[in-house]
């Protein structure tokens, strides 16, 4: 049987899947061993258990300053921001998006606006925001909202606007008006494009908020990240790195068993 034809059942994909991740940790616990054999006091390549170590300090001692668990309030600060930036961003999406894909005069006048704003690269406008809106959160969460907003937008008009031309002849034949045929043909067809297009920002939206938490915070994943660089401690940014990539695969993941569970016809079930 070729290849291409030759399909991974539920228990074999898990497996397969796993086998490069623990290749990966055993490839970094013999380099780890082989560097602590040479030098014991290495910083670059720490032990499972200093690095278990440094995380207990930060998980479960708290802080002699704040009085806070350093670990959970990082945690708390990061997805804050990222959740307010997620929601104004899958807003702005779906009203922006759905206007732009059914009413074409409004495509003609906003969309050169979204397409030259989704063309700037975010990170350049981080000093603007922080001049324009001060070192709080609202700059923060405005450079996740501009980061990924117009792409999101973009995605979400381009599939409404792919929307067969019949289903809008109809619907109007039937006697029903632009708002109508915006929320009653266009909306339930665009909610799975609508959390697709989510998914695929979220990486974005994790890059822009470490960014700006590395600049200008005194708390959260990435300000934290920035801060023990300065003394290699790799103990503390290794497992910080692996626990936001934990929290964007359970996000992942949750968007995808949310988008199948309202939408199974957008996935091919038949429920």
């Amino acid at each position: 049987m070729r290849w291409v034809n030759r399909q991974v059942r539920r228990g074999d994909r898990m497996l397969l899947g796993s086998l490069p991740i623990l290749l990966l940790v055993v490839v970094y616990l013999v380099l780890a061993a082989n560097r602590h054999a040479v030098n014991p006091a290495d910083k670059i390549l720490p032990l499972p258990s200093s690095m278990a170590e440094s995380m207990s300090a930060l998980m479960f001692v708290p802080d002699q300053l704040s009085g806070q668990l350093v670990f959970w309030a990082d945690t708390l600060a990061s997805l804050q921001r990222l959740g307010i930036g997620l929601g104004i961003s899958t807003l702005m999406a779906l009203v922006v998006g759905l206007a732009l894909g059914v009413l074409p005069p409004v495509r003609a006048t906003f969309g050169p606006l979204v397409t030259g704003i989704a063309v700037i690269p975010p990170i350049a406008l981080l000093p603007i925001l922080f001049i324009a809106l001060g070192l709080g959160e609202t700059a923060k969460v405005a450079l996740i909202v501009i980061g990924i907003a117009p792409v999101m937008i973009r995605d979400i008009a381009a599939h409404v606007g792919s929307l067969p031309r019949e289903q809008i002849i109809k619907a109007q034949t039937l006697g029903a008006s632009s708002w109508q045929v915006m929320i009653r043909v266009a909306l339930p067809q665009a909610m799975p494009r609508l959390l697709h297009a989510l998914r695929l920002a979220l990486g974005p939206a994790w890059v822009f908020l470490i960014s700006a938490e590395a600049i200008a915070s005194d708390v959260g994943l990435g300000y934290r990240i920035f801060l023990v660089r300065r003394y290699l401690s790799m103990d503390v940014i290794i497992p910080y790195v692996a626990w936001i990539a934990v929290l964007a695969i359970v996000m992942d993941v949750m968007l995808t068993v949310l988008s199948k569970r309202l939408f199974p016809w957008a996935h091919g079930e038949n429920h």
